[in-house]
């Protein structure tokens, strides 16, 4: 038998396994884009009144621009989504995470029309080392948002089920942590990469 003192003792609490992952992941995903951006400016560096090359055509700021508030509303519609599960409101939860993946969906739809169009005028990933940079951080940047926007979808799904509630609710949590990452990161993208 265990002394009252045994009883007491309880164990300590932490970080969920889980949170501390997402949190290095989002870690090596920063630096990751840190590495592309340090890249990019430096090819920019070694090209001076050269970038972007003059017979490349130039980034479409205002459209961006637009889709750029469109991401954001997303990140508070996730927010939205989180405050929702903490509350126990399911019926909240699915509908604002099914206006967060439609707000996805419309940020990468509105990107991929602007890259066919850049495409048609010339810039693509062979036209240039300016080109190739350019997919590579923005295209990298639309496949985590894609990814993100499916593990929502199934996140919504499971919502739809109310499969979450405050006290478990890890899904809905995981994804909160990598959308606003996403989010976050790409006004950092559309400053540097666009407007530079």
């Amino acid at each position: 038998m265990s002394s009252s003192k045994d009883q007491n003792i309880e164990s300590p609490k932490g970080m969920p396994i889980e949170v501390l992952g997402m949190y290095l992941f989002i870690a090596s995903e920063a630096i990751l884009f840190l590495a592309l951006l340090f890249i990019f400016y430096w090819t920019k560096s070694n090209n001076p009144g050269m970038w972007p090359p003059p017979d490349q055509p130039r980034l479409p700021l205002l459209i961006t621009g637009i889709n750029t508030v469109i991401l954001l509303g997303s990140g508070l519609t996730m927010y939205m989504a989180r405050r929702s599960v903490m509350r126990d409101n399911t019926s909240a939860l699915s509908r604002w995470l099914m206006i967060t993946c439609l707000l996805g969906v419309v940020f990468l739809t509105v990107q991929g029309f602007e890259w066919i169009r850049l495409i048609r005028f010339g810039l693509s990933i062979n036209s240039s080392v300016y080109g190739a940079m350019f997919y590579i951080i923005i295209g990298l940047h639309a496949i985590h948002v894609l990814a993100t926007a499916l593990a929502l979808l199934y996140v919504w799904v499971k919502s739809t089920t109310n499969a979450y509630s405050a006290g478990s609710h890890r899904g809905v949590q995981m994804c909160y942590m990598f959308w606003l990452f996403v989010v976050l990161i790409w006004p950092v993208l559309y400053g540097l990469v666009y407007l530079s």
